[in-house]
């Protein structure tokens, strides 16, 4: 897969793009990151890339011809027959979730447009973008962290780029659910014991015990994830649902 991100900060993305999983994802092959800052694609001698906002208001708003010329640029230099999507970060957005990662790690080539200031001239919205994510209801300096999180959950959902090919599917959220609590040596630590059933081998059991936890922490962590999780009758019944 590749991301190409248009910014006006491409310098935030250093550290991360070389650590832990991206950075190995990278060095495989496996994901390829582009950075194109939108400041280099601005006409006037100042490198201009906002302006007051038509109608008044507080701050400025992101001129739209400097992202046009970036997003423009991009999609020239990827390969011939290459289907590219284009989301713009930004708080108005549907808020990102491990299902939209899913979808999104199943496109052969992201282009990630990060807002700033008061937001992005909306003909930006209309002419180039497919869809607008946000990664939480608060607000935040710039889309540039939230690109980095879509980027880090969407690499992690990649073939190969994780050691364990298991590992996404058993995460908190892969099944609607919150993950169950893990556990490693020592066996017992400040008088607290490791559970005896993930002891004892038997791997139906310790799967039964694993389902029962996610269950149970998710209906006292996150009850509004019950509502559209793939539950049982025996389950739903368990959890006092019906």
């Amino acid at each position: 897969m590749r991301i190409d991100v248009l910014t006006i900060f491409p310098e935030m993305f250093d550290s991360p793009l070389k650590a832990s999983i991206l950075k190995r994802a990278i060095e495989k092959g496996i994901l390829e990151v582009g950075l194109t800052n939108i400041r280099d694609y601005a006409t006037d001698k100042h490198r201009r890339v906002d302006d007051y906002p038509f109608g008044g208001g507080a701050g400025m708003v992101m001129k739209p011809e400097p992202i046009f010329r970036a997003w423009s640029a991009v999609k020239e230099k990827a390969p011939e027959g290459v289907v590219s999507r284009t989301i713009l970060l930004c708080p108005q957005g549907k808020v990102f979730s491990q299902e939209l990662a899913w979808k999104l790690s199943q496109e052969e080539h992201l282009i990630l447009i990060c807002g700033h200031y008061e937001g992005v001239d909306e003909r930006v919205r209309l002419r180039l973008v497919d869809d607008s994510i946000s990664i939480g209801d608060y607000i935040l300096t710039g889309g540039e962290l939230g690109a980095l999180v879509l980027i880090d959950a969407v690499t992690r959902l990649l073939p190969g780029a994780l050691g364990d090919e298991q590992s996404p599917q058993e995460e908190t959220f892969s099944d609607g659910l919150l993950e169950y609590p893990q556990y490693t040596r020592p066996r017992e630590f400040c008088g607290m014991e490791v559970p005896e059933i993930l002891l004892s081998g038997h791997h139906a059991k310790i799967k039964e015990w694993r389902r029962l936890q996610s269950l149970l922490r998710t209906k006292e962590q996150r009850p509004d994830l019950l509502r559209k999780a793939a539950l049982s009758p025996a389950e739903k019944k368990l959890l006092e649902l019906e």
